[in-house]
């Protein structure tokens, strides 16, 4: 039995009445996610407080139809499922073996609201019809936005979690922002007050 963080107080805070589908999701990726190759044997232990709660915490940033890039073991695109049920969630992942790992979560937790899209975002054939996309841990601000930003509608957002260096990669994708046309980009912090360390988005308008 692999032993997984013990839940942090904030978790039933941010997830309110969907806390036990987060339960859930939590067991199976901190006990299969290591043998499916989706997490590294360091995460479990802090696999509430560094992947779910960093992800959960966002979900108020969203509405309408959202699109999740490299999707992977879920974060955040499950994890925002289950805590924003009203919202519809495309994971778009191209890797077979995560993609199976998505869509069975997807039916065990039984998310109504999420589509699971075997594909790279490069090779996305829907147009500009994303109220907005996200992304976790995928690359640079500066790789991200060829790939997300022609998802988007017009007036329609990226809102990617980031890391500590989030404002300089804003600085570093200057010339792929203003071609393509994402404007008023900023770092946002989330979750202060009830995580020890919030998170951080990128969050930019499209067009």
């Amino acid at each position: 039995m692999i032993e997984i963080e013990q839940e942090p107080a904030a978790a039933a805070e941010i997830f309110g009445d969907r806390i036990d589908v987060a339960r859930k999701f939590a067991e199976a990726l901190g006990q299969h996610g290591e043998e499916r190759g989706l997490i590294g044997p360091l995460e479990p232990p802090r696999l509430w407080s560094r992947h779910i709660l960093n992800s959960a915490v966002i979900a108020p940033l969203f509405s309408g139809r959202v699109g999740d890039v490299g999707s992977g073991a879920g974060l955040p695109g499950l994890v925002l499922a289950i805590a924003r049920p009203d919202v519809e969630w495309v994971l778009i992942e191209p890797m077979e073996r995560r993609v199976a790992w998505l869509s069975e979560q997807a039916e065990s937790l039984e998310l109504g609201n999420v589509e699971v899209l075997r594909a790279r975002a490069e090779d996305w054939k829907r147009g500009p019809s994303l109220d907005a996309v996200t992304a976790r841990a995928v690359s640079a601000l500066r790789t991200l936005v060829p790939i997300t930003a022609p998802l988007v509608r017009d007036g329609g957002e990226v809102i990617l979690l980031k890391g500590t260096s989030a404002t300089n990669e804003i600085e570093a994708a200057e010339k792929q922002l203003r071609k393509f046309k994402v404007t008023n980009a900023r770092v946002e912090i989330v979750g202060e007050g009830l995580l020890p360390e919030p998170s951080r988005v990128i969050r930019a308008t499209v067009r």
